[in-house]
Order: structure tokens, then sequence, then C-alpha cells
């Protein structure tokens, strides 16, 4: 839990420049694998592929894929130079991957600042038999090479990589890591091309871009996402490609829109496991276009309407059934909302330990009196993380930890949004929610900061919480302002309010125990 001191500061508007006058063709390589007979398998990364697959189909892009068994390196490489064949100047070339991630020695001395390669590693690598499948990895360097084909064709690359290559976590999370056991050894390079790729330098290439799922210094795991084990990265890469991500509703989504839209939902439904990776890391310009969702048509008419006057989804339809799946271990009666469908959130009624699906502690002295305020939240932060998808705002925690020790002090930032009103509550682990700031239109809105911030008793999750809209909110202000207000009764006001209206909102999980 949070004990809060707010502190309040204006901040400026920042200025959109248009992207380029017309869009051009995009063809995709989608790439997953769970099944990996020499290592341990993955349970979400094929579910992964065949999301991002259907989201890029509909977009009209020109998409192969391949999972399991099927992800060869041979047949990977040949879709890729097809691929780069038929692709003429100013095209895209998406390459996306889901799977086991790994380190091995160097190839070429002195060509990696930590002396390790990184490589996808495909089903068929065994790495107690290298010299017979090291045509089952793809190095780094080779990546290098295949981008360079297409850059030397005026072609603009985007690779999203969804698997990791190092990294730890200070939390108890029981999903799958997208790591695989390094390779020890030096060994012989898979191929000419491992040796010729390390001449090009991800800094020099000037039309690719790389989105990793986390830092090199984290893990990649699987999360739980409605009800079933996922990559946030490629989830949130889906619902990108559905057009979330492009605010301004031209058919293009910027370096920047993917930026702001990946960030933050990867945060919301990772729960702060993760944090992206873009590479380069900064934009090459405002305007830099790095998905079209047009197919030969002049930038602007892919929408009529402007971003906000979009066609908001309920949150019925993103996936929000109103309930939870709880596993009680122990005898207490089950609470209202609490037989859903999927990975279960679980309760021990002996320890009063609340876990959620990833296996994190999320709340601890949890009796029979306090699991329906539990219970309640989760639903709610489940509705506000639907709403999220479609139109992510942005916040910050200062400093960045995935999990946080008592007596730490935090810093949050919630800057104004596209619409004038905003509300700003925490959802304690407890269940309790705790209202934290109200700003209307014509009130002279800023930046609402909390700058003393105290991580106290009790410990497990809190979730800070932000609301931009343009819909009224002095009816959901007057319910949060009630000291006795609960999670289900505030649910209620912004199904009724909210549900399916132009609304931004940015969700900044908070995990705390008593020491680390």
């Amino acid at each position: 839990m949070i004990r809060t001191l707010p502190r309040l500061l204006a901040l400026s508007l920042a200025i959109a420049l248009p992207g380029p006058a017309l869009a051009a063709q995009t063809y995709a390589l989608v790439v997953g694998a769970d099944k990996y007979p020499n290592d341990v398998s993955l349970d979400g990364a094929v579910r992964d592929a065949e999301d991002v697959y259907r989201a890029m189909s509909a977009a009209g892009f020109t998409v192969v894929k391949f999972t399991d068994a099927e992800a060869r390196k041979d047949v990977i490489r040949k879709a890729w130079t097809d691929m780069v064949a038929t692709a003429a100047a100013g095209d895209t070339i998406i390459f996306t991957y889901a799977g086991h991630g790994a380190q091995m020695p160097e190839l070429v001395a002195g060509d990696e600042a930590d002396g390790l390669d990184e490589f996808l590693q495909l089903p068929g690598f065994d790495r107690n038999r290298y010299e017979e499948t090291s045509n089952e990895i793809i190095v780094d360097n080779e990546m290098n090479a295949w981008f360079a084909e297409a850059e030397g064709k005026g072609v603009h690359v985007l690779f999203v990589s969804d698997s990791c290559f190092s990294g730890g976590m200070s939390r108890s999370v029981t999903g799958k890591s997208r790591l695989a056991p390094a390779v020890k050894v030096k060994l012989a390079p898979p191929s000419q091309e491992a040796i010729d790729g390390a001449s090009f330098k991800e800094i020099d290439f000037k039309q690719v871009t790389v989105l990793a799922a986390s830092l090199e210094s984290q893990p990649t795991p699987e999360v739980i996402i409605d009800g079933e084990p996922r990559g946030a990265l490629s989830w949130s890469f889906a619902r990108a490609v559905e057009g979330s991500a492009d605010r301004d509703g031209n058919g293009l989504i910027t370096r920047i829109e993917l930026e702001d839209y990946i960030f933050s939902n990867v945060k919301n439904r990772s729960e702060a496991l993760q944090v992206p990776n873009f590479m380069p890391q900064v934009a090459r310009s405002e305007s830099e276009v790095v998905v079209t969702l047009t197919r030969g048509l002049p930038a602007g008419t892919a929408s009529d309407t402007a971003a906000a006057d979009r066609i908001v989804k309920p949150a019925g339809e993103l996936g929000w059934t109103g309930k939870i799946a709880l596993r009680i271990d122990g005898d207490a009666a089950r609470p209202d909302r609490a037989d859903g469908a999927g990975t279960p959130f679980r309760w021990d009624v002996a320890s009063g330990v609340f876990y959620t699906p990833n296996g994190d502690v999320a709340a601890e002295n949890v009796g029979p009196d306090r699991i329906q305020a539990v219970v309640d939240k989760f639903v709610l932060l489940d509705f506000l993380k639907a709403v999220a998808s479609q139109n992510p705002g942005s916040v910050s925690l200062t400093p960045v930890k995935d999990i946080y020790a008592a007596g730490t002090r935090l810093r949050f930032d919630a800057p104004p949004g596209r619409y004038p009103n905003m509300l700003v509550f925490n959802l304690a682990n407890t269940g309790e929610v705790q209202f934290l700031d109200m700003q209307a239109a014509g009130s002279g809105a800023s930046q609402f900061k909390l700058t003393d911030v105290e991580v106290v008793k009790p410990f497990g999750a809190d979730h800070l919480v932000t609301i931009w809209t343009a819909e009224p909110v002095d009816a959901i202000g007057a319910v949060l302002a009630d000291p006795n207000v609960t999670a289900a009764a505030l649910l209620q006001a912004l199904t009724t309010r909210l549900d399916g209206k132009a609304a931004s909102v940015a969700i900044q999980p908070l995990y705390t125990r008593e020491t680390l």
C-alpha cells in the first residue's frame, strides 16, 4: 500500500507532425514456436503468432506464417529472400518472432561489447548436437545481413522480437521465460552470413527498426492475458496493427505512435515486469512511419473521422467478462464475480495470501471479510485494461523497479491528456479505492504529481490509475470522493458513463514487499 502527498505542476502540449504523402505495400513474416523437443517448451508463442497473423492479414498485409515444426531456418530464409525480391523501394517488411532467444560467445572477435552474440533458437536446435543442428539458429549477425539486403533496395524493416536473451527478475512469477540456456563454449559460425553480418551495425541502418520485448537486463516472461499465457509484446503489437496505435486515424502508425502504444500496453499486460526496447532508441523524425495500414492509398484516406471520433468498442467486445477465475485453497465461500474462465487467481485461505495468475503476491492478510473487495478490484482492473487497450495513456513511476521494499519513496507523474477531464485514483492491494485527484474542463488542468509516495504495510499490488476523457466526470468524482467507496461501486459508475466512450486510461502497477 502507499502513503501519498500530491503536488501539481503545469505541462506544455506537444505538436504532432504529419506523415508521408503516400502509403506503400507491407509484407510480413511471422514466426512462433512453443514445441522445443530439445529444450523447455513454451505455452503462448504460437498463440502470439496466430494473433499477430490475424491482425496483419486483416490490415491487408501479405503475410507468411511458420509455427513450431514449420519454423525451420531454410524456409524462413527463403520467405525473407522472396519478400525482399518482391518489395519495391518504400515498401515495408515486418518480421515478428515469438519463441526462445539465447546467447553464445561472439563469433567474430571484438564484434560484441559484452563478448556475446544473441540468437533466435528454432525448435530444431539441440545445443548438445551443435554441429548437426547449428542451421536451426538465427544469429544476430545473420539478421543484420538480412536487414542489409532489404535496406539496399530502399525497403523499410520492422523486426519485433518477443523473446529474451538475458536478465533476471525480483518478483516470483510462475510463467515460463522465453530465455533458453546460453551456449557456453565458442562454436563454429553456423553460416558465412554469421561472419559477414558482423560488418553491419544496427546504428548504421537508416530504415530498420527493432522492437524487443524487454531490455537486455530483463527477462521476457509469458504472462496471463485474457486467461491465457501470452507474450505482452506480441499481444500489444497485434492490437496496434488492428489500428489502436493509429491515434490520428490516417492509416499510418508512426514510430512515436507505436512507442506510446507499446510502452503503455506492455506495462499494463505484463504488470510492469518488462520494459520494451526500441532500436534506435530515439525516432529518426517525428513523422517516421513504421507500419502502414493501407495498401497504396494516399495517406489520410484510411479514416474519415478524427482520432477522437473513432468508434470505441465497449469492454465486453474486447474480452472483458465482468468476472475473474479464482482457485480457493482452503475452506471458504466463493465470492461473487469469481467464477470466470482461464488461468485463475489463487487465494490461500490459511495464509491469507492472494496470488495473481502470473504467480505474483497481490495481497496479504486476505480473510473472508476482505476477499470480495480484492476480487472486485481485479474485475475493475480488467475493465480498465480493456479500455486502455484501445487508447492508452502514459504515466510514470520513479525509480523504475519490478518490486519495491517497505520505506521506499517514489514519485508518480500523470501529465495532462488529449481530453480535458482527468481522474486519478489508486486501487490498493486491500481492494480499497483511494481518490487522488479530479480535474475538469476549464479548471486549469495541470500535470498531477505525487512527489512523496512511501511504501507501507500491507504489501502486495497497488495500481495507480489515471483516466482522461471528454465525458463529464463530476458524477464519477462524487463516487470516488465517498470515503467508503468500493471497487464495485466505482466499476458501476465507470461502465455507466465511460464504457464505449472516448477515454484514455493509464495504469501503473506497484508491487511491494517488506524486504527484497
